[in-house]
């Protein structure tokens, strides 16, 4: 077997952490430039650049708290004070929070349909966690309801047709490793298709 190539030996290996689990340091200035640049080389049809990142330190994301136990507080008026406190702990849970937005270019839609643009913010949020990855960082992607409420979004300066991809949590790894999850077997979801299989009106010679 041919030996595998170190990058490709980490991606094997890449494995999110949780956010509550993770510690100080976040990147430093010079990492967040390089992560942000490995962000940003993903697909991206048209051009259009579909997407943007928000930066949260501790300031933004105590804020973010804030408001989130505001939101759910005034959405669930039986709610606990534990349960306020859970939510306002919710985007402070890691030294360093990226918020993963889909800026849809509607003007092209005829030729960069909407899910391509969301897939593009999706590569970004990948790309954040793979290059967490190999620069040593520990990272997580979340959404759950904050990235589903328009309060929420318009709390971050988006308007009603921004979309909130991810909630990308990074910070330094715990001692300890996370421990692996189970993975699908790849005969499982991989098949090869050479069109002998073609059925109904495609079963007939051309």
């Amino acid at each position: 077997m041919a030996r595998t190539p170190e990058f490709a030996e980490l991606l094997l290996k890449r494995r999110s952490t949780l956010a509550a689990n993770m510690r100080p340091p976040g990147p430093g200035p010079e990492a967040l430039d390089v992560l942000l640049r490995i962000a940003t080389r993903v697909p991206d049809h048209g051009k259009l650049t579909p997407w943007r990142i928000q930066v949260l330190r501790s300031e933004g994301q105590a804020r973010l708290g804030d408001i989130c136990a505001q939101v759910f507080s005034e959405d669930n008026p039986g709610a606990s004070k534990e349960q306020i406190a859970f939510e306002r702990q919710r985007p402070q849970r890691s030294p360093l929070l990226l918020v993963v937005t889909c800026h849809p270019n509607r003007e092209k839609l005829a030729k960069v349909p909407l899910i391509e643009q969301r897939i593009s913010a999706g590569a970004v949020c990948q790309n954040l966690l793979v290059g967490a990855t190999a620069l040593g960082l520990a990272s997580q992607l979340l959404t759950d309801w904050p990235a589903y409420h328009p309060k929420i979004r318009r709390a971050l300066g988006h308007s009603e047709n921004t979309e909130i991809i991810g909630f990308v949590h990074i910070g330094s790894p715990a001692e300890t490793p996370p421990k692996e999850r189970p993975r699908p077997e790849i005969e499982a979801i991989v098949s090869e298709w050479s069109g002998a299989d073609a059925r109904g009106e495609f079963s007939q010679d051309l």
